[in-house]
């Protein structure tokens, strides 16, 4: 062992290694001691460990890993290729190029944020968007927080702490990352009252649980997953009817955020925030990142007394949010104004828009590419899915390319996996030993791109 140990070079002697002061040239001084001192270290706990000392060549490979584990871009670009369109790992909604234009001189230059340019004075960084959030809802009042989840434990906090809280056995969600209705209620510091059951839930349920202690009915929207069959649940205006003759304040966190239907979606059976308003919430919470369409984000709106009690609570500034959501929240808001833009300037729904012929021509052109390049491939039937906790129910006819592996069963897993080492990676689907590219969520200026990729693997 003790010769082992000899074999570890110093850190001097490394850095004055030719190739090490390449890599000081492009990464630093800094970085490059601080992998060396991190490679010596774990070479010297192996050598304990009983293995023998690695040669230079391999030193400096683990230096080298080490530095561009730090170093490297991390967030990259990835083509999906799911059919998902609201892919929760991969970033939920796209912004598209149209926010991107607006947000590039917020970002690159000084704002206005929290200044009036009316009076000279400081201003309020949330009056960028509540005017605009106000309209398309017709919400009395709006804020936004950094997600749906702080926006359901502000509320929470602010009128329910220390009190009663009453929900729906059926409602008490996971809303992904083990993040549950329960925890957030315990974390704002309230008790949650669990009424009826995970498949029924009656008005009497609601009534006969109304104490002293209660502050409010919370009503949370099953957007990520549904219950069909033997069911029963309480319209939201019955509710509300039941909150204000008691007092109480009526929540509805309808988290997956469709502000209102634009003609033509498969939208129907999905709730949306200005009908619930109008059924007589007092409040509702909803992200921005999903069928609205915008970057993440929790969106409070309703009566304008409870509104102004949240802005106003000191979790607020906590949970506010910066420039860049602002922006590109409101950039978004705005195409809200007219249908056709909605449809053609926010991504997700341009693809949940697209007809049978556009994606014909999408797959059309992906075989195409891949016949230049001699990849055998099929054009099939796929269902694709709006995702991102949202529509459970809603299967969309799609269509997608399906890569002729001629029997070879493993292969498929193998291409799956090369093609997310990629610079720019590309997710398809797995299944049944092919690998597919679902075109719903693909863009067409993707396709060739996707080609030449799945090409350079295969030779």
């Amino acid at each position: 062992m003790k010769e082992e140990m000899r074999k570890i070079p110093g850190v001097d002697k490394l850095l004055y290694n030719n190739e090490i002061k390449k890599l000081i040239g492009l990464y630093g001084s800094e970085l490059v001691t601080f992998s060396i001192r991190k490679t010596l270290d774990e070479m010297r706990t192996n050598i304990l460990a009983g293995d023998e000392a690695i040669d230079l060549d391999e030193i400096i490979s683990q230096i080298k890993i080490i530095i561009r584990s730090i170093s490297d871009k991390s967030l990259i670009e990835v083509i999906n290729g799911t059919g998902i369109v609201l892919h929760t790992n991969l970033g939920r909604a796209l912004l598209g190029d149209h926010v991107l234009e607006e947000l590039k001189p917020i970002v690159s230059n000084y704002s206005n944020l929290e200044f009036d340019l009316n009076n000279g004075h400081r201003g309020q960084r949330n009056s960028h968007i509540s005017e605009l959030m106000k309209f398309v809802t017709q919400a009395e009042d709006a804020i936004v927080v950094n997600n749906n989840a702080a926006a359901v434990m502000l509320i929470l906090k602010t009128f329910a702490e220390g009190k009663e809280v009453i929900i729906s056995r059926g409602e008490l969600i996971e809303i992904g990352g083990s993040f549950r209705i329960p925890e957030i209620m315990k974390a704002s510091g309230c008790k949650m009252i669990e009424v009826g059951a995970t498949n029924r839930t009656k008005f009497s349920d609601y009534e006969n649980a109304i104490t002293k202690n209660t502050a409010l009915i919370f009503k949370a929207h099953k957007s990520n997953y549904f219950i069909d069959g033997f069911t029963e649940e309480v319209e939201l205006s019955d509710l509300s009817d039941l909150a204000k003759k008691n007092g109480l304040i009526f929540v509805y966190d309808l988290g997956s955020g469709l502000l209102r239907k634009p003609e033509g979606l498969p939208l129907e059976d999905e709730p949306d925030v200005r009908s619930s308003l109008q059924a007589g919430c007092d409040i509702v919470s909803f992200s921005g990142d999903k069928l609205l369409g915008g970057p993440q984000a929790g969106i409070i709106v309703g009566r304008s007394d409870l509104i102004q009690r949240l802005a106003k609570a000191p979790m607020m500034r906590a949970l506010r949010v910066g420039k860049m959501t602002i922006a590109a929240l409101s950039a978004v808001m705005r195409y809200y104004m007219k249908d056709e833009d909605l449809l053609t300037k926010v991504p997700i729904f341009e693809m949940l828009n697209r007809k049978k012929s556009d994606l014909k021509n999408l797959a059309d052109k992906l075989q195409s590419e891949f016949d230049e390049f001699g990849i055998k491939s099929e054009i099939i039937k796929s269902k694709a899915q709006c995702g991102g906790g949202t529509l459970p129910q809603l299967k969309i006819d799609s269509l997608a390319m399906k890569i002729i592996h001629n029997g070879n069963r493993n292969y498929a897993k193998k291409l799956h996996q090369k093609l997310l080492e990629l610079d720019k990676p590309i997710l398809g689907i797995l299944r049944e030993g092919d690998l597919l590219f679902d075109v719903l969520s693909i863009k067409e200026k993707e396709i060739k791109y996707i080609a030449e990729s799945v090409n350079f693997i295969m030779n």
